[in-house]
């Protein structure tokens, strides 16, 4: 009967204890999409981003007219072709639509890679913001809002414009 009674106790004072940590843990949360919007370099990354897509779209929208030119042709000529001669065109066109499709793929990559390059470095000055902030605070865990992990919470734990703040006084590129 007592060993009964000690396991109880023991579990009660565990279960206790567990509440009474859990409640001293500190947890806020930020808002990524806002913070990035007003992050110093992020415009000047987009900005240099969207240049960079615009000799992506160029070479695209070219090959796109040149596949449409060979079959506006092929279709145009058509019954004046002979079956070889209609046969040989329809397989060049077949080629170059495979071509296109595949160098598409390779400029979409391009750009894929291009944005990560330029977002990176802004993206590591918010991530050392969000740290520190965590670290000077206490907090146990930040959470993000825009990740859709969020359901509701106090406005009060929102560190979005501490965040914000933070990167706006710290310069763009500077050092940790």
């Amino acid at each position: 009967m007592r060993r009964t009674s000690f396991a109880t106790l023991l579990l009660a004072f565990l279960v206790t204890t567990g509440v009474a940590e859990a409640q001293t843990l500190k947890i806020g949360y930020i808002n990524s999409q806002q913070i990035l919007a007003t992050a110093p370099g992020a415009r000047e990354a987009q900005a240099q981003f969207d240049r960079d897509v615009q000799a992506y779209q160029a070479e695209a929208n070219q090959l796109q007219e040149e596949v449409t030119r060979m079959q506006q042709q092929l279709e145009q000529q058509q019954l004046t072709l002979s079956p070889e001669a209609r046969a040989n065109r329809e397989q060049a066109l077949r080629q170059k639509v495979q071509e296109a499709s595949q160098r598409m793929s390779q400029l979409d990559e391009l750009a894929a890679r291009r944005r990560a390059e330029l977002v990176q470095p802004v993206m590591d000055r918010i991530s050392e913001a969000i740290e520190s902030i965590r670290v000077e605070g206490n907090y146990a865990l930040i959470l993000d809002v825009a990740a859709g992990a969020i359901v509701a919470a106090d406005p009060a734990l929102d560190l979005t414009d501490i965040v914000t703040q933070r990167l706006q006084a710290s310069p763009v590129g500077g050092g940790r």
